[in-house]
């Protein structure tokens, strides 16, 4: 479905329940019948929380004294791998601040390896790195690219991620399309509530996400870090901008329905900062109103905690094991049932199998 800014405007500014229930029946719907029943879970691996980037919003920004870095090795990243397979996901993700010292030869072996000897896909979110590393990545076997461009607003994304010291403004949308290019499955997203975003800038980031015809979109609440400069802002700012949008369920909720009638064949989770903001509920409305993804945090536990990019992390609590429980629960609940196999991108896979050649006389 191809929708107009006015109609995502109007949906996003909509407060009537009866209304906002049929956003939801009409999400569902296409999900139902677009990508079906079957709930993907990717196990989760956050291998480093080393980063090299000041973004204002985030808790593993560089300058964050208060941290405790860690760097998982590669065999406890081939462990995980093998912890997700025993698990039944299809997924594994592996996801690190943009950390310099993350061995690109290392990396790229440890993804081999995980190809060579398991049935999973690859997803990578190591934030922006260069062509040559996206595409040595993609040779040695990953599957998928996670960026999320955070916000369309470029002036607000330039103030609360900015570039490395002597480094220009890093244009995401020119690496995504890179991705593209390089034929990964490429996700992106946003988040929901940054100060200084609107109302009118989240509905452009729902046009982004259709001009884009993204594979995956991940969409969540922003959180506020204690120890980042926007938490300090927050609390001496002035008055929010007039339109400001709300980092709140209910807006996440709308975004999310209306992503899926935007992209009606992408990957969508129902995200951990969702979760995270309502832990017993959120997870299933994700699931009910678009979402068909659930990432279970694979991290071993001496690590999980620090990689804290927003404060009280749903899941850090829990073990492995625990995660994944919970995540099956959350799928039965709804009735719905676990996918299997990757769970690749059903775009991609009509369009593999429109380039195949038919048989010749």
């Amino acid at each position: 479905m191809s929708l107009t800014f006015d109609q995502i405007l109007s949906w996003l500014q909509e407060d009537d329940g009866p209304r906002l229930d049929s956003l939801w029946q009409e999400a569902d719907r296409v999900r139902r019948e677009q990508v079906g029943e079957e709930v993907h879970l990717r196990g989760l691996l956050e291998i480093s929380n080393y980063c090299d980037r000041a973004c204002q919003y985030c808790g593993i920004r560089q300058p964050n004294v208060h941290l405790d870095r860690y760097r998982m090795t590669p065999e406890e990243i081939r462990a995980g791998a093998d912890e997700a397979v025993a698990r039944g996901y299809g997924t594994v993700v592996l996801q690190a601040g943009e950390d310099p010292a993350l061995d690109l030869s290392v990396l790229c072996d440890v993804i081999r390896r995980i190809k060579n000897e398991t049935p999973l896909a690859v997803t990578l979110s190591l934030g922006e790195r260069t062509v040559a590393e996206l595409a040595a990545c993609r040779r040695a076997g990953a599957d998928r690219y996670l960026l999320r461009f955070e916000t369309s607003n470029r002036e607000l994304l330039e103030h609360l991620h900015p570039p490395r010291a002597g480094d220009p403004p890093t244009h995401r949308l020119d690496l995504l399309r890179v991705l593209d290019e390089l034929e990964y499955e490429v996700g992106s997203g946003v988040m929901v509530g940054l100060p200084g975003q609107t109302l009118a800038d989240l509905a452009r980031d729902v046009l982004l996400f259709q001009q884009l015809d993204l594979d995956m979109i991940g969409i969540g609440p922003y959180i506020p870090h204690p120890h980042t400069p926007l938490f300090q802002k927050l609390r001496t700012a002035d008055p929010p901008c007039a339109g400001q949008a709300t980092a709140d369920e209910l807006t996440t909720y709308k975004m999310m329905a209306l992503a899926r009638l935007a992209c009606p064949q992408a990957n969508i989770p129902s995200t951990t900062a969702l979760a995270t903001v309502n832990p017993q509920a959120g997870p299933l409305l994700g699931l009910a109103r678009g979402a068909n993804v659930l990432m279970p945090n694979l991290t071993p536990a001496p690590y999980r905690r620090r990689y804290e990019i927003y404060p009280h992390k749903a899941g850090s609590e829990r073990t492995s094991a625990e995660s994944a429980n919970a995540a099956l629960e959350q799928v039965l609940a709804l009735g719905r049932q676990v996918g299997c196999g990757r769970g690749d991108s059903v775009k991609r896979r009509m369009r593999c199998r429109a380039t195949v050649p038919g048989p010749t006389e």
